[in-house]
């Protein structure tokens, strides 16, 4: 099971857990929190200005009552910043963060652990929650409602049940999937946030404040280019930076310029739609085998040897965002853009009409 814990501005003299932060002392984690170029605090946070509003209302608030804030659930697809929006929220309540995933949480015991130890006000961060299992969810629900966790000691006619008494905290759920999360687990939570791809202008301003971080200056035109490449996504835009750097640092030169850029994102595939190498073999299947479409998403996996969750998680959203593929009830269809992105006649067959 995989827990990390970041605290946020937390001086309560109390027994010290791994990675806490004392005396201003940056932790390990601290550090990597840092490389990441993520934002600290809400007013350095670009983009999303609709949700981040709304933020700093409910985060206001909560302070001014005097209570932990609702129960957040942040959906939207991979990159967008929900991790980075839970340690905001953490630090700008002034509470200490403790970060799992759906998938490390194995059993109902690991999550029993991770509540008692529990501060009041903390937050518990859990990445796709929407992959928590059955049992482990069922525990969550008096925990998130009540702030407390039933559990069954003994057995057979001995067994009887346990009510432990949490301290009052705040779950920050983050899904790319929200339509798996189930009912009664999304009714729980007070807050619920979708976050939406980045305009390039937004995406741009990123790209400037992390090269200040990162110790080189560029040019307005590259950065806008590069934020046209960055599939409307914070962290492909500050990853493709770093690589760009790299070729600016090879070639001994100062300042990121375009035609730096350019030369860099031809030898890293991405071309000017933003496409990599995998999303142009998944339209290419398309194309060249199914004429366009329709397909579905298992036959598409087993042509790419690719997990369907995975494209389904990491590669339609933005191919469906900028308008490269349509997903219907009879199957994914290449759209007209798609055709014309790699040069090729688009067929204005009776299957396709019907969705144009």
């Amino acid at each position: 099971m995989s827990i990390t814990s970041f605290p946020m501005e937390d001086n309560r003299k109390k027994a010290i857990p791994p990675n806490t932060n004392v005396a201003g002392q940056e932790t390990e984690d601290d550090a990597i929190f840092n490389i990441s170029l993520r934002p600290r605090v809400l007013r350095e946070f670009v983009g999303q200005a609709e949700l981040i509003s709304n933020i700093k209302v409910v985060i206001t608030a909560a302070k001014q009552r005097k209570e932990p804030l609702e129960h957040v659930l942040l959906n939207g697809p991979p990159g967008l910043g929900k991790t980075c929006l839970a340690h905001i929220i953490t630090h700008e309540m002034g509470s200490k963060i403790t970060a799992t995933s759906g998938p490390a949480i194995e059993r109902a015991g690991d999550l029993i652990g991770i509540l008692t130890n529990l501060e009041k006000n903390d937050v518990l961060f859990i990445d796709e929650i929407h992959r928590l299992s059955k049992v482990v969810e069922e525990f969550l629900y008096p925990a998130m409602e009540n702030f407390q966790i039933d559990f069954v000691i003994d057995k057979g006619p001995y067994a009887r049940t346990i009510k432990f008494n949490l301290k009052p905290f705040t779950l920050v759920g983050a899904t790319t999937r929200s339509g798996l999360l189930s009912s009664p687990l999304r009714g729980r939570f007070g807050i619920l946030y979708h976050l939406d791809f980045y305009s390039p202008q937004e995406l741009s301003s990123i790209i400037q404040n992390s090269s200040k971080q990162l110790g080189i200056k560029v040019e307005a035109e590259a950065s806008l280019e590069i934020a046209k490449r960055s599939r409307g996504t914070p962290r492909i835009a500050n990853r493709l930076l770093r690589r760009i750097r790299d070729y600016a640092q090879v070639d001994k030169k100062d300042k990121i310029e375009l035609q730096l850029t350019n030369q860099a994102m031809l030898a890293l595939g991405i071309d000017r739609g933003g496409l990599d190498e995998f999303d142009r073999k998944f339209l290419k299947v398309m194309l060249d085998n199914y004429n366009g479409g329709p397909v579905g998403i298992d036959a598409l996996a087993a042509n790419l040897n690719e997990d369907a969750g995975t494209i389904i998680d990491t590669i339609e959203p933005y191919l469906l965002k900028a308008g490269y593929l349509k997903r219907t009830s009879r199957g994914r269809f290449a759209t007209a853009l798609a055709f014309k992105h790699f040069g090729l006649p688009y067929p204005k067959d009776s299957q396709q009409e019907l969705f144009e």
